[in-house]
């Protein structure tokens, strides 16, 4: 029986795993079989992190973190949670190798996955030219030319922001009306650096060791074209990875796991969540780092609270410890 299961290796689990390790808790990291280290891992060099003054590339920081983990006592496994049960006292998750697990609390820190075009090129230049976050990575593109690839408020956003790195930014959308809000649209359509591309899609992506440029599409007409970039942001939106917690935790409008007030407890006890799978907005490493140190200390205070529980005698009668007390 283990105290604290964290589902999730990114920024929020393996902060969240140093600070329970720390607490004498012993965390076990369902790291993932495929992702592990989260979003981090595709991307180059991250200068947005307190404490590196001179940049580190993404999986280092992710490697560091794990190290730091494991340095105070987390146990690291490499697979996947298939399944988990989170109700009463004690609960477990099953993995894809058939082992089960269980715990008294158990943090999800799965985190938020960007939406994709999934055309040719994608992959191969994602890191190289192909980003998904504004904010951490358009300070790469000075005096480029890039484009933002959606309709929404986060393409206005993002578009607007890199405005501030790049030497014009266009906005290629796939309709001929936007979704975004109307003050948004009115930012957007006011700076001198964006010009709009409607009716297009990007079909194809093209270039060497970066992204030289996007070969489009017309929606309506069919006809293509060829457009020179240096960089291309896709901000079609971000899917909050919650399909082991669907129809068992409450989520919000946005699909995120809801939690109370500004804690990290969701609607079921001894079940916490953090990072990007509670968050629609930020979608920081820092902020996902917050909010895992947020999880531990809830569950520290869980546990705690248990314990009291288990050794609280009834009034003029013996102690009885459950076998369950905390490990």
């Amino acid at each position: 029986m283990r105290n604290v299961i964290i589902i999730g290796s990114g920024p929020a689990g393996y902060t969240a795993a140093i600070y329970a390790a720390r607490g004498g808790h012993q965390p076990l990291v369902i790291a993932s079989s495929v992702e592990a280290g989260g979003e981090l891992m595709n991307t180059t060099e991250v200068e947005n992190f307190p404490g590196f003054p001179e940049g580190i590339m993404g999986p280092d920081l992710m490697a560091k973190m794990q190290v730091q983990a494991e340095k105070f006592g987390s146990e690291i496994v490499y697979d996947d949670v298939v399944s988990a049960s989170l109700d009463g006292p004690v609960k477990s998750v099953t993995l894809g190798s058939g082992a089960v697990h269980e715990a008294h609390a158990v943090i999800f820190a799965t985190g938020s996955a960007p939406r994709k075009l999934g055309i040719e090129g994608e992959k191969t230049f994602s890191g190289r030219g192909v980003s998904y976050c504004a904010t951490c990575d358009g300070f790469f593109f000075r005096e480029r030319v890039i484009a933002v690839v959606g309709g929404g408020d986060s393409a206005m956003e993002e578009a607007t922001f890199l405005t501030k790195f790049a030497s014009k930014v266009y906005i290629i959308h796939r309709r001929d009306e936007l979704r975004a809000s109307k003050i948004m649209q009115d930012r957007a359509f006011a700076n001198e650096k964006i010009e709009f591309i409607l009716n297009s899609e990007i079909i194809d992506i093209s270039g060497g060791d970066q992204v030289t440029g996007a070969t489009l599409r017309d929606t309506t007409t069919g006809e293509t074209s060829e457009l020179a970039l240096d960089g291309i942001f896709v901000a079609i939106g971000h899917d909050p990875r919650t399909h082991l917690v669907h129809g068992v935790l409450d989520l919000t409008e946005d699909g995120t796991i809801q939690l109370e007030g500004r804690s990290s407890r969701t609607s079921l006890p001894g079940v916490f969540a953090a990072g990007d799978v509670i968050d629609p907005t930020y979608r920081q490493a820092v902020t996902a780092a917050g909010s895992g140190a947020v999880a531990a200390l809830d569950v520290e205070h869980y546990l705690a609270a248990l314990l009291e529980d288990a050794t609280d005698p009834l009034p003029d009668e013996p102690v009885d410890v459950p076998s369950e007390a905390l490990a």
